[in-house]
């Protein structure tokens, strides 16, 4: 093929198997991210940042594929995925593992080459996309999530009055509270901060961790 500053123009022996690996990582991603965890909690944020992270971890890693790199360079790759954080706010743990699997699956097809076939490669997503089915839909039904408010009503916060006071925060989020925690108590404030632990499929409120204000306390404080 003519090349150009010494860049072949065109490998079409590489080229068709760009597209169809690409095509197959992608349909796995898109199974695993838009049926199995889309449907569990639909999240259009995490669902975007798991289909662009797959397409640029597979093309990198495809592209670097063809270029003598040593072991040491290769890890440091996985090493800069390992530090990855979202400023906002922490990443919980459930939507890690799914960012790891995304990075994993697009990391095998791409480096799987010549010498494992298409058996192989096929058979290992589907064992990865089968796993992960079963622990979403058959062994874990639902997630415990958590969520922090600050409470004001502190004379419900007592032992004895537990009962009351996961019926007054059922009847006010609409949630059902599995089981909840006491935190810090303001006494000068009248208010407390309490964890309460739900089922994700239960939750319409922020989906963030940090404290929410019930009964108009709008104190946030840490």
């Amino acid at each position: 093929m003519p090349e150009l500053l010494n860049i072949e123009l065109m490998n079409w022996e590489d080229f068709l198997d760009l597209i169809l690996r690409t095509v197959f990582n992608l349909l796995v991603v898109l199974i695993l991210v838009r049926y199995l965890y889309y449907k569990a909690t639909p999240r259009k944020d995490y669902l975007f940042t798991y289909i662009l992270i797959s397409l640029v971890v597979f093309f990198m890693v495809f592209l670097l594929e063809n270029i003598k790199i040593e072991l040491g360079f290769a890890l440091g790759l996985f090493a800069i995925f390992g530090i990855i954080r979202y400023r906002t706010r922490q990443i919980p743990i459930r939507e890690m593992t799914y960012l790891f699997l995304v990075i994993g699956i697009s990391v095998i097809n791409a480096l799987s080459n010549r010498k494992v076939s298409y058996a192989e490669l096929l058979l290992t997503n589907v064992v990865l996309l089968f796993v992960t089915y079963l622990l979403e839909k058959v062994f874990l039904l639902k997630h415990e999530t958590r969520k922090v408010i600050n409470y004001e009503n502190v004379d419900l916060i007592k032992p004895e009055k537990r009962e009351m006071l996961i019926q007054d925060l059922e009847e006010r989020t609409g949630l059902t509270i599995n089981r909840l925690e006491i935190g810090r108590i303001d006494y000068l404030r009248d208010s407390a901060r309490v964890i309460m632990y739900y089922f994700e499929d239960d939750d319409w409120m922020n989906d963030s961790d940090e404290a929410q204000p019930i009964a108009g306390n709008d104190d946030d404080d840490d």
